[in-house]
């Protein structure tokens, strides 16, 4: 009886099968970071921004009922804030109160700081060649001003904003259009961010989630909300880098 030959040479090191080294698959990875409350302290100089343009235009409402709206898109957060008043909402109402708190949020840009560790943790990425994107629910006027604040080179960095997606979160798509930007699958990228929206983002994305608790939110909420890992701020996040697979 003929003896039977094996159809691959078996690598001496690891005793298997040559095919088998042929079906390493090395998966990218990627970071797509929200702006606001993750790479910088911006959060409540937008609630702040919120309420003035609301007290502009004789809506009363508490600070703290801002506050659990941010990080969504400027639309969908007056519609939710102009329906818990019970005021009618109008599309003319809606652009003047964007308006507004564009202009309030600008006039406290000298308050607004990069995060602990933000230019750092971008720094490192850069350097690892590890491919990173911003995608904010901001507008390109305002998150351009808040992005200066890091002092990185963006030039060759995605930035994605409302204004280059159908919806903002808690929508996925601004995630999506980040992962698309630098041509890595959506589900091989951590989308880091603070609040909850960015959490129900990046599930419906098909991304893991990493939360900040730099913006408010608390680490129950994060987690409910879909966190894989929370941490307290950008340098906490750098500290644990490699336990999320970032190398150099």
């Amino acid at each position: 009886m003929p003896k039977l030959r094996p159809t691959a040479a078996a690598n001496p090191r690891t005793k298997r099968p040559a095919a088998f080294a042929s079906c390493r698959v090395s998966l990218q990875t990627a970071f797509l970071f929200d702006l606001d409350g993750t790479l910088v302290d911006s959060v409540y100089q937008h609630v702040l921004a919120w309420h003035e343009a609301l007290t502009a235009e004789g809506i009363e409402l508490s600070i703290w009922r801002i506050h659990r709206r941010i990080g969504m898109s400027g639309g969908l957060l007056t519609n939710m804030l102009l329906r818990e008043t019970g005021l009618e909402i109008e599309p003319a109402r809606i652009e003047r109160l964007q308006r507004l708190h564009s202009e309030a949020y600008k006039r406290r840009l000298d308050e607004v700081r990069p995060l602990p560790g933000a230019a750092e943790l971008l720094s490192f990425l850069t350097s690892a060649r590890i491919p990173w994107a911003v995608a904010t629910s901001g507008r390109l006027e305002t998150a351009n001003l808040a992005l200066a604040k890091i002092g990185i080179d963006l030039s060759n960095v995605p930035i994605i904003t409302r204004d280059q997606v159908r919806f903002a979160k808690p929508d996925p798509d601004l995630f999506i259009a980040a992962a698309e930007s630098l041509g890595i699958d959506i589900a091989a990228t951590f989308v880091v961010g603070d609040s909850v929206w960015d959490m129900l983002a990046a599930q419906r994305a098909r991304a893991l989630g990493i939360g900040l608790l730099s913006g408010g939110y608390g680490l129950d909420e994060l987690e409910r909300a879909g966190a894989y890992r929370v941490f307290d701020d950008p340098a906490h996040l750098l500290q644990h880098i490699d336990e999320l697979g970032a190398r150099r």
